[in-house]
Parts: C-alpha cells; sequence; structure tokens
C-alpha cells in the first residue's frame, strides 16, 4: 500500500518550485515509500528502554587543545609563495578593476 501518493509529490515539488516529468513522480513517489517504510521499521524497534544514539559507536574529541602561539614571520610564509609583493601573497587579477 502507498503511503505517499503521485499527488503529494507533486504538491510538495511545486512548493519547492521543483518542475518534475510525469515519470519522475512516480518514481520518486516509490522511492519515497522506501524510506517511509524504512523509517517505520525502524520505529518499531526504538522502544523506550533503547537509548537514543546519534552514532552506533561512542564518539571522542580527536582535536587537540586550541593553544594560541606566535604566528610564522612574513618571510617565512612567503618564502614559499610563488609571488609576493609588499608582504602579501600576489594572485592574478580576476575582475578586471584596477
Amino acid at each position: 500500500m502507498s503511503t505517499i501518493s503521485r499527488d503529494e509529490v507533486a504538491r510538495v515539488a511545486a512548493l519547492a518550485r521543483i518542475d518534475l516529468r510525469p515519470e519522475e513522480l512516480d518514481r520518486l513517489s516509490g522511492e519515497l515509500d522506501v524510506i517511509v517504510d524504512a523509517i517505520a521499521k525502524v520505529s518499531e524497534v526504538a522502544t523506550p528502554d533503547v537509548p537514543a544514539t546519534s552514532h552506533p559507536l561512542p564518539m571522542t574529541n580527536v582535536f587537540r587543545d586550541d593553544i594560541p602561539e606566535p604566528p610564522l614571520p612574513v618571510e617565512d610564509v612567503l618564502a614559499a609563495a610563488p609571488s609576493a609583493e609588499d608582504g602579501r601573497f600576489a594572485v592574478p587579477q580576476i575582475l578586471g578593476e584596477e
């Protein structure tokens, strides 16, 4: 039994200003039904005694502590640049402005 009709898909597509061909409406109706069925199966398993999780494994922060350090010297940074001018990176002009 279809839970999402072709007309519902067409209405949502119109709200989103998406032009869909008739065969796309039929295909998306079927695909959305599969998604709704999958969510229903998960809802059957998710009982009050099962805690909600966002990830199957515990996550830990793998980042280092944010410790401020002095910046690199400008000369060292610009030494690796293909082109530099007045203590800055020189890049090609792209907008045609002066």
